[in-house]
Parts: C-alpha cells; sequence; structure tokens
C-alpha cells in the first residue's frame, strides 16, 4: 500500500526553543536555520516551511534576487505532472531543496530545483471523500503531517514517505472528511474536519506529533451548556449544524493562540430551519494551544443564508504603530480588520461586487452577490511588512438562490435550498491592495477568471499569483502594473510561493484543478518551477492513480465498468452534483434530470453547458465518458432513500 521510490538524502534535525523542527541539506547555508525570535519559523529564509510559509499567514519572502527589473524574464526550469487528476488547491512546502506537495491520495517529494522525484506514497486504501480535495501538509521534526482520505490523519517519515502512524479522525459516513493543510508547532499538530455543508457537527482537534494521539478537541458548534449554545434556537438543530473548517490555520506563538476559521452553517441556504446566530460558523475561534480552551472569537455574518464562510486562515500582523492586528478574509465580499487586543473591527473594506438582498432566500429566488463561491475562498490575505499593505485574492461572482425544503441524510449534501449562478463565463477575479492600517484599497488588478490562489509578496517589490483561467501574475506591487502574464496550461487554485535552492530564487506555482469551482476548471494537477531566464525545461510524469489512489484501471469492487465510472463521478462530479448525484452548490440534482438515455448524457457530458466545465477530450476520453455517463443513468433510476 505504500508505493516510493528513491530517498531523501543529506538531512539532519534540530530543534529551535520556540518549537519548529527543522530539517535542511547539510551545506554552509546551515547557519542561515537559526530560529527568529518569538518562536516564529525556525526555517532558513530561503525555505517556505508551512502553508502560509509563516505560522502567522502572512506569506511574505524577504527575497529579492527576482525583482522588478528582471521578473519579465522568469521562466519554467521544470515541470512535474502528478498524476492524480480532479481538484488541485494544495500549498506546496519548501524544506531546504526538497518540496512536498500533494493531491488527495498522494504525496511527492521532489528536487526544488530540478523537479527529480525523490519519493511518492500513494494511499491505495480505496476510500474516497465527499470531495476528492487535499490543501496541503505540515513540516515539522522530520515528518510530513496531512489529512487522508476517510477522515483520518498521518505522519510520514520525510525522508522516505513511510508512514509513521496512521490515524482515523472522523466518520467519512456522516460526511467528515478533511481538505486541510494541518499546522504544526512545538510536538502538537492541530487540524479540523470539513464537511459543513454535510450536515456535519465541526471541530477542531490538536495531536501528539510523535504518536497520534489526540489531545484535545474543540466543537465549532456548541450545544447543551456549551458557551454560545444559546445562540440555536431550536437546540436540535446544531447537532447537525455545520462549522467544517476546510484550508488551513494559523497561529500566534507567542501567546500560544491557534486562529480557526470556521465555516458554514447547516442547512446552508435556509436559515429559517436554524434560527439564532448560529456560533461559531462563519466565524474566527481563537483557542489556547495547550488546552483548546475558547479565549475570544468574531463572527462575520451572522444568520447565514448565501454559505459565507470564512475558509481562509486569518492573517495576523502588528500596524505601524504596533498595534496587534488580525485581517479575515471571506466569502461575504468582504476584509476585515480586528484588533486583537479589543477585539473590536478597526476596518471592513469590500474587495468584490457586493449585492445584499437584505433577506434570506425565497422561493420566488433572490440574488445575491457574492453567490456561494465567490468572495475569498480558500487562500488568505497576505501581508507585506515593508510597506505595511494587505493584499487579497477574491472571486466575483453573483448567483440567485431558491428556498426549498431542509432534510437531513448522513453522507448526503444538506444545503435546504437551490441556486443558479451566473454564467462561468462571467466569473472575474480581483487582486486589492489595502492600507494596512485603514483598509483603504489603494490599487484593484481586475482578472479576466477568478482568483483563488495564493497571493505572495516579496521583498523584490514583485507580487505573485494566478487565476482559473490559467494566468500566473507577476504584479508591481507598488502600483498592480503586470510585469509578467504567462499561461501554465492549467488552472491556478493552490498555492504559489518562492524560495531559494543554491543561492538561486525559484518559483513554484500549481496548475491544473477541476473542482465545485466550475468557472472553466482545467488542466491535470501539475507543479511548474520558474527561475530568471530558466532552461532547459524538464518534463516529469507520475504514473496515474484513480480516484480511489488505485492503479488506473483497477477496481474498487463491483464490476470493472461500474467501478470505472464510480471512479470518475467522485474525481470530476461529485464535487459539484453530491456524492450520489443529489445537487449542491455548483450543480443540479442529477437523479431528476431530463437527459435520460445514455446518448443525451454523452453528449452533454462532451459539450456541457456553462459553468459545467468541458473535460473531454482531455483530461476524459471515450471510455471515461461512456462509463461517467452509464453511471449517471444508474444514479436516475435508484430508488429515493
Amino acid at each position: 500500500m505504500n508505493q516510493r521510490s528513491g530517498r531523501l538524502s543529506g538531512w539532519r534535525l534540530g530543534r529551535c526553543p520556540g518549537g519548529f523542527a527543522i530539517g535542511a541539506v547539510v551545506v554552509a547555508a546551515l547557519a542561515l536555520s537559526a530560529c527568529r525570535g518569538g518562536g516564529k519559523s525556525a526555517a532558513r529564509a530561503g525555505d517556505w516551511p508551512g502553508y502560509n510559509r509563516s505560522p502567522d499567514g502572512g506569506r511574505f519572502a524577504a527575497l529579492d534576487q527576482i525583482n522588478t527589473g528582471n521578473v519579465s524574464r522568469l521562466k519554467p526550469v521544470c515541470k512535474v505532472k502528478l498524476g492524480e487528476e480532479g481538484p488541485f488547491q494544495a500549498g506546496p512546502i519548501v524544506i531546504g531543496d526538497t518540496m512536498f506537495i500533494t493531491t488527495a491520495h498522494t504525496t511527492t517529494a521532489l528536487n526544488a530545483a530540478t523537479c527529480a522525484v525523490h519519493w511518492r506514497h500513494i494511499d491505495s486504501t480505496g476510500q474516497q471523500d465527499p470531495i476528492s480535495v487535499n490543501r496541503g501538509a505540515a513540516y515539522m521534526d522530520g515528518r510530513i503531517f496531512r489529512g487522508m482520505p476517510g477522515a483520518r490523519l498521518a505522519a510520514l517519515d520525510a525522508a522516505s514517505g513511510r508512514v509513521i502512524w496512521d490515524e482515523k479522525v472522523g466518520n467519512l459516513s456522516v460526511g467528515e472528511f478533511m481538505s486541510s493543510a494541518p499546522i504544526a508547532w512545538h510536538g502538537t499538530v492541530f487540524v479540523g474536519l470539513a464537511g459543513g455543508d454535510w450536515g456535519i457537527r465541526g471541530r477542531v482537534m490538536a495531536y501528539d506529533a510523535a504518536t497520534g494521539r489526540e489531545l484535545w478537541r474543540f466543537y465549532t458548534i456548541p450545544i447543551g451548556a456549551e458557551r454560545g449554545a444559546e445562540t440555536w434556537h431550536i437546540p436540535a438543530t446544531a447537532v447537525h449544524g455545520g462549522g467544517g473548517t476546510w484550508t488551513s490555520y494559523t497561529l500566534d506563538t507567542l501567546a500560544n493562540e491557534l486562529f480557526v476559521p470556521v465555516g458554514n452553517p447547516a442547512p446552508d441556504f435556509l436559515p429559517s430551519h436554524r434560527p439564532g446566530d448560529n456560533l461559531f460558523t462563519n466565524s474566527i475561534v481563537v483557542l489556547d494551544t495547550k488546552s483548546g480552551a475558547l479565549k475570544w472569537w468574531f463572527q462575520a455574518t451572522p444568520v447565514d443564508g448565501y454559505d459565507y464562510d470564512i475558509g481562509a486562515p486569518p492573517m495576523l500582523y502588528d500596524a505601524a504603530n504596533g498595534e496587534k492586528r488580525v485581517a479575515i478574509g471571506s466569502k461575504d465580499g468582504f476584509v476585515y480588520g480586528l484588533n486583537r487586543r479589543t477585539h473590536g473591527v478597526v476596518f471592513k473594506t469590500p474587495i468584490t461586487t457586493i449585492l445584499d438582498p437584505g433577506k434570506p432566500p425565497t422561493t420566488s429566488g433572490t440574488r445575491a452577490c457574492p453567490g456561494p463561491l465567490g468572495g475569498v475562498e480558500w487562500n488568505n490575505p497576505a501581508f507585506d511588512p515593508l510597506a505595511h499593505r494587505i493584499y487579497v485574492g477574491s472571486v466575483d461572482w453573483c448567483a440567485t438562490f431558491t428556498a426549498g425544503e431542509a432534510k437531513y441524510a448522513p453522507g448526503d449534501l444538506y444545503m435546504g435550498t437551490a441556486n443558479q449562478g451566473d454564467s462561468g463565463e462571467a466569473a472575474t477575479g480581483w487582486v486589492t491592495a489595502l492600507d494596512a492600517a485603514t483598509g483603504k484599497v489603494l490599487w484593484k488588478f481586475h482578472t479576466p477568471k477568478p482568483v483563488v490562489a495564493g497571493i505572495t509578496p516579496t521583498s523584490g517589490g514583485v507580487i505573485f499569483t494566478g487565476d482559473l483561467g490559467g494566468n500566473f501574475y507577476a504584479l508591481d506591487k507598488s502600483n498592480g502594473d503586470v510585469l509578467l502574464n504567462t499561461n501554465t496550461g492549467g488552472a491556478i487554485a493552490g498555492g504559489v510561493v518562492t524560495y531559494m535552492v543554491g543561492g538561486r530564487q525559484y518559483v513554484a506555482t500549481t496548475s491544473g484543478n477541476v473542482s465545485r469551482s466550475t468557472f472553466q476548471t482545467t488542466g491535470s494537477p501539475t507543479i511548474v518551477v520558474m527561475a530568471v531566464d530558466g532552461s532547459p525545461l524538464q518534463m516529469v510524469a507520475l504514473p496515474q492513480v484513480s480516484a480511489h489512489g488505485l492503479a488506473v484501471g483497477a477496481s474498487a469492487g463491483a464490476d470493472s465498468g461500474t467501478a470505472h465510472g464510480t471512479q470518475i463521478f467522485a474525481q470530476f462530479c461529485a464535487s459539484c452534483h453530491g456524492s450520489a448525484g443529489e445537487g449542491g452548490a455548483g450543480g443540479p440534482n442529477l437523479t431528476i434530470s431530463p437527459l435520460k438515455d445514455l446518448a443525451s448524457i454523452v453528449a452533454f457530458v462532451k459539450n456541457p453547458k456553462s459553468p459545467m466545465p468541458k473535460l473531454y477530450p482531455d483530461p476524459l476520453n471515450e471510455t471515461d465518458v461512456t462509463a461517467v455517463s452509464e453511471y449517471v443513468r444508474k444514479l436516475q433510476s435508484a430508488p429515493e432513500q
């Protein structure tokens, strides 16, 4: 079950007093691995050691070898096609000369300068989450920590890919799974469960990094005598109240505080079913890292009927006057700046189109902006300490919501209504620069496709990011001017990072994504590594694995034809249409589709209407289309649960 090749050599492990373990290639640059004050990241200055680089979520890279004067000469030096189709929204991490990158079922270690693969671990248990997505890993003490399919948390040896421990931490049968990148600090791994749209009761947990033993848990949906339970006016609705966590987390290592972004309530679009403010949904909760005790919270959108999660990690920074702040990007289309001492709102700035109908969804349809896939998605605002600016990406996309009924069934989406997004062609994006003190908009850059990728400012005067059209951008951070725009061949939906190897600065971006953000999301999951005047281009293509982590063509059970159609549906369709075709935030109910015969379904899959992405002839071939169409036809004839 553990498939890997090669090894990662030349590593030596050390520990800093602040708690982050370090792993670095044994070269003279090892001296750069000294700890920074306050227990912050202990990695070399040229590493990218976590989802957002530093525990505070700032994403700033103090590198200037690539700068406004030469960034136009940035070219690919190597690419790795990772061999698992579907969503690709992970953030790469880089330690020394090694990059670690994840897809739903694979973890790959590769040379961050040449793309040579050290090892690859494939989870071949045959387990499949409701949404086949993983947003990244954490590194500490020579180990890689990541969520696995089937609501599991695992630790892998960073040098070999060997599984050290693998613990089940949730219940897949009720829709609990792990999409977020854990955060690791001082011997502890912090992570939460996704699945709010399936009506779970969300929770965040801490685990001993050495053994995988659970240390504490905090429920994001309070019940009984727990603080906040009174905000669910009908207590029974809290049991399936949602509140999942989707992406990653943030640490104040001096105050021992864990900042957790909490997602939407369930059912998503029917607040009349769950009257009250519904804490702690659409909130950040701040927990004591040692005990999990609640310290404070902020709720951006109470009484939510539009799926306005806080899905991205909060970002901690110091204002120019020394005031401790936290910046929060929300799917409601605003960036909030809070004082971390008083917990008061310092600013609230719109960064995309806002249309607030002032009422919940109705049976006749209610239009709102952003739609359920708009605003700030899973990558958070970034901070530039040199310019005292905040940079944030967003999605400009609206939708019409129609109220319906809420019927909970374990493992099914629990939405409570339907929604119809505007045409995928209409979805665009923004990169916005804000004054970190006041929240004032300093400049905006409008992209032709949504921006859900990471935003990375540097000391070289450059911001790196990308859009779902596959466009990779280098922007002048002073005014937003485009210094470089090059297409990667696939939607950019994950991390965009920069780092140093062998005295040379590189930029790496994810490329290729098919997921429930259905704005022409295309391409095969690929890592693209770039450098100034990069040449020659090295291409690496890893063997394909299916949606269940099996070799392509292998059966996960039942007859091979049925298994193939099931795998294709899980990989490309379930994130929009639900695991049983029941419909979701991005796609209609397929069990009541007007397309009944096989030929009609095949024709539609080959030439779909927006916002459904076109997947034929690549990545789906004729056999794939026929298999998934037969599976959809069987869903239509299945008895109602």
